[in-house]
């Protein structure tokens, strides 16, 4: 008998075709739903969760791509060989009307006001099937959601929100004379009411009953009826569908469950704040008194790790708030003081870090910061000089790998239009936009790629990570012939086949 290389066929799956073939679903859905044709988006849903292409992408996507993959859930199983990949995609085909969510396991993390919030994580399993709903529910309410709703949704993110706040608060916008409400929900999450989150979601009956299963193995025995668990694939769309409308009450941004409310001077803070108390009581949630408050745009105030403010002379400036800058700081002496570590490994490790906190803050005002990163950098350097080994002119080299220069323009993020989604169908424009978020020699690579993957072919439209791939392997290769922009599960696969492997005995290599 032949033993199935579960591996290669895994490998050999045409994924370009099944990423086209649901996207086309999901564009066709977001259209109906815009043109208010209910019956045709009950149709597309269940196409969407009957599809093969649906439930190969899913089980991909949360054992490759997602940031979390490697969390167990309560079974133990933080990998899934190729063999139970296969298998869960044929449990998902026959009980994807009737799945049985397991519990979740339950992580303690610390926040920063000294109190814990538990993040709930399920199975893989779950998660597969989660996101499997996630591909059929998304685009409907994607076609509904306001335009300055920026957190947990396909094409937009937190420059979106940072670029809004600049269009209302400059000088032009006599950003001067304007007023902030900080509001901030308290346990968002965790207080959702069921009832009125199922009646809100677009979905099939089935659907909306395994969605209440799910949102019932995680519930607080303190509160049966409310909570979205933290750690669920679907948690953050739930928590969008819940919120949206509250954009409507006045000028506003809202990220995730994160908002502020831009008032003019001549405007009632207090009927707007019971507007809000109402929109919130409704679903069963409440302001946190202690983190919100009414302000002054001259007295700035901090949103998504920025601090944004209005000067006397009415210039609108945004910087790294105080709080970030300091975890960030942590976060690289960690590394730096780590003894067990040599300094090649130190800046292996830290050059992620810092090049990732530059690009989140490309579009401040960096210009007050450029001492103390200088110091972080030189520290770094006294502390990679002590090693035995280690002459200045090596140290030096190191240091500069660990900290890589990122430019940064103020202001010059592009906003997504109005209330724009991947899911109409414009490649084009989310292609090139996706690829703006990339620079030095991922943007050179896109450029000359035309803006799609040098692997599978397919333009970036979504959001999955875009790797810069060395084509000859050598990592210190940087001559742009050698450099080829690609998808991340593109990258994985590249690298699979170069790996030496036989059968399913070892089906976690190169993961």
């Amino acid at each position: 008998m032949v033993t199935k290389d579960y591996r290669e066929l895994w490998k050999n799956i045409p994924w370009r075709k099944l990423r086209r073939n649901l996207f086309r679903l999901q564009c066709r859905l977001f259209k109906a739903v815009r043109e208010g044709d209910k019956l045709r988006v009950k149709r597309l849903q269940k196409l969407i969760l009957k599809s093969r292409s649906a439930r190969l992408l899913a089980i991909r996507q949360v054992t490759q791509l997602n940031t979390g993959r490697k969390t167990p859930g309560i079974d133990g199983k933080a990998k899934l060989s190729f063999r139970e990949r296969f298998e869960l995609d044929e449990a998902l085909r026959k009980h994807y009307r009737n799945w049985k969510h397991r519990g979740l396991r339950e992580i303690p993390i610390p926040k920063k006001d000294g109190t814990t919030r538990i993040l709930k994580v399920p199975t893989i399993a779950d998660r597969a099937w989660q996101c499997l709903v996630k591909y059929a529910i998304e685009p409907a309410h994607e076609a509904l959601f306001h335009e300055r709703s920026y957190g947990f949704r396909p094409g937009r993110g937190a420059h979106d929100a940072q670029q809004f706040l600049f269009a209302n608060l400059r000088s032009t916008s006599n950003g001067i004379d304007k007023k902030i409400l900080e509001i901030d929900i308290e346990k968002c999450f965790d207080r959702i009411n069921h009832k009125v989150l199922m009646d809100k979601v677009i979905a099939p009956h089935f659907i909306k009953v395994g969605l209440w299963l799910c949102l019932k193995s995680g519930v607080n025995p303190e509160f049966p009826e409310q909570g979205t668990p933290q750690g669920g694939v679907v948690s953050p769309l739930l928590a969008n569908i819940t919120l949206h409308g509250i954009e409507e009450i006045h000028t506003s941004v809202r990220y995730a469950d994160d908002m502020v409310f831009i008032l003019k001077h001549s405007e009632n803070a207090e009927v707007i704040r019971q507007k809000i108390d109402q929109f919130l009581s409704e679903r069963g949630l409440n302001v946190k008194e202690s983190k919100t408050r009414l302000v002054s745009s001259t007295d700035g105030f901090d949103f998504l790790g920025w601090n944004f403010k209005v000067k006397p002379n009415g210039r609108f400036i945004s910087t790294p708030s105080k709080e970030n800058y300091q975890t960030f700081r942590k976060k690289v002496k960690d590394i730096v003081n780590n003894s067990n570590d040599g300094a090649k490994t130190k800046a292996k490790k830290l050059a992620p870090v810092i090049r990732g906190w530059k690009n989140y803050h490309r579009y401040c005002d960096l210009s007050g910061f450029d001492g103390k990163l200088w110091q972080l950098s030189y520290s770094s350097f006294r502390k990679f000089l002590k090693e035995k080994t280690m002459n200045r002119h090596t140290a030096e080299k190191l240091a500069d790998k660990a900290f890589p220069s990122v430019g940064y323009k103020v202001n010059g993020f592009v906003m997504v239009k109005g209330d724009m989604s991947p899911f109409n169908g414009n490649v084009v424009y989310w292609s090139n936009r996706q690829s703006k978020l990339y620079d030095g020699a991922t943007a050179k690579a896109l450029v000359k790629q035309n803006h799609t993957c040098g692997h599978c072919g397919s333009k970036f439209f979504d959001d999955e990570r875009i790797h810069l791939h060395h084509i000859d392997g050598n990592h210190d290769n940087w001559k742009p012939k050698n450099l080829l922009a690609i998808h991340e599960s593109c990258h994985d696969y590249i690298h699979m086949s170069k790996t030496s492997w036989r059968g399913d005995m070892n089906p976690w290599k190169p993961y």
